[in-house]
């Protein structure tokens, strides 16, 4: 695992497979290609479907500011030949040095372990310094819970979460990582 800085706040994290590097602007195309698909607006809480012109961006510029309250990379597979972005996973800062992890893969990479390759990396990085990390999935989302457990989060409990692209609450479960 090989961790570079960009900036002092956003780095790249980087293995054989992929790199987690910020986003840019030239990811919107991508970005609003991969989330026009409903399957994966569905499994997330903050995605709507149909997913609306101009979100891409604004979601870029929001993670890019220097006031943000979450940082977002791009899975890039450009150093072993794969697109460069695959999927999106972020960390949300929360209070007491905690953050809640979120990420989406785009359905041509799904089944690869891209996603618990992402997790893992960003989690053992660790770029802020958490003592916890959170995570919380549809209960319709088995795949997504066993990239969880996958990379050491524990099962914490049922909750609900409102999903944008469903219009309804869902049932979660809910996990955490505790770090160090």
């Amino acid at each position: 695992m090989n961790l570079n800085t960009i900036s002092a706040a956003q780095p790249v994290v980087a293995n054989d497979r992929f790199a987690l590097r910020p986003l840019r602007p030239s990811d919107v195309g991508l970005i609003e290609h991969y989330l026009r698909e409903k399957r994966v607006s569905t499994m997330t809480s903050t995605i709507p479907h149909p997913y609306p012109p101009g979100a891409a961006e604004a979601f870029v510029e929001r993670v890019s500011a220097p006031d943000r309250d979450e940082d977002a990379w791009a899975m890039d597979g450009t150093a072993d030949r794969a697109p460069e972005l695959m999927g999106v996973i972020s960390l949300k800062r929360m209070d007491r040095n905690q953050s809640e992890i979120g990420y989406w893969v785009a359905p041509p990479f799904w089944n690869t372990g891209l996603a618990s390759d992402a997790v893992k990396a960003l989690v053992e990085a660790n770029p802020f310094g958490n003592q916890t990390i959170f995570a919380s999935v549809f209960q319709d989302n088995p795949a997504s819970a066993r990239v969880l457990t996958h990379c050491g989060f524990e099962y914490i409990g049922d909750a609900e979460s409102f999903s944008v692209a469903r219009n309804a609450t869902v049932q979660t479960w809910t996990y955490l990582k505790r770090m160090g």
